[in-house]
């Protein structure tokens, strides 16, 4: 059996995103010296479990001026017009078109819309299990990793690496509540 055709080990239908247990972080390199992390706050996400993984799919949806790294001045300057631009960038979306592989080792291929350009993306994926809550629900827990280079967004700021690195690191740590 080859992994597209391996069924995942979770009920098929349409999972929910459990919004108070799941978050997007990034970190982008400052003056080549350091890192900035942040989160952004509102995130909507669907996960379709298929017979088999080809038949799955996960979307996602994210307010860019949900932006939170810890600072006001700089969060206003990241949405602003020279840095992701919120007028023009409102949201990014995420459209996965393959999930691959199998044991502990799982990609999650798909496509990333920032503004006007759609670029790959390939994230990591770890699995963390399912568990039951207390109301007879049970969520399933995934950790995501990949990484973009802001300028095959057009988003240019800080030209070069000395001030702003190019490099964005994605960190998602999320939960999905089983279809009934």
């Amino acid at each position: 059996m080859t992994a597209e055709t391996t069924a995942l080990p979770l009920t098929a239908g349409r999972w929910a995103l459990d919004p108070f247990h799941s978050s997007v972080g990034f970190s982008i390199r400052h003056l080549g010296v350091s890192k900035v992390r942040g989160r952004f706050a509102e995130l909507e996400a669907e996960l379709v479990v298929g017979e088999t993984l080809d038949e799955s799919t996960i979307t996602a949806t994210v307010s860019v001026a949900s932006i939170d790294t810890g600072n006001a001045d700089r969060d206003a300057h990241v949405i602003a017009s020279d840095l992701l631009d919120v007028e023009k960038r409102p949201t990014m979306t995420f459209r996965s078109t393959r999930l691959r592989g199998e044991g502990e080792d799982w990609f999650l291929d798909g496509e990333l819309t920032i503004g006007e350009v759609t670029k790959p993306i390939t994230f990591e994926v770890e699995f963390g299990g399912i568990g039951d809550v207390f109301d007879g629900s049970r969520h399933a827990g995934f950790e995501a990793n990949g990484e973009i280079r802001r300028s095959d967004y057009g988003i240019n700021f800080g030209a070069g690496e000395a001030l702003l690195g190019n490099v964005v690191k994605i960190q998602l740590d999320v939960q999905f509540v089983e279809p009934k």
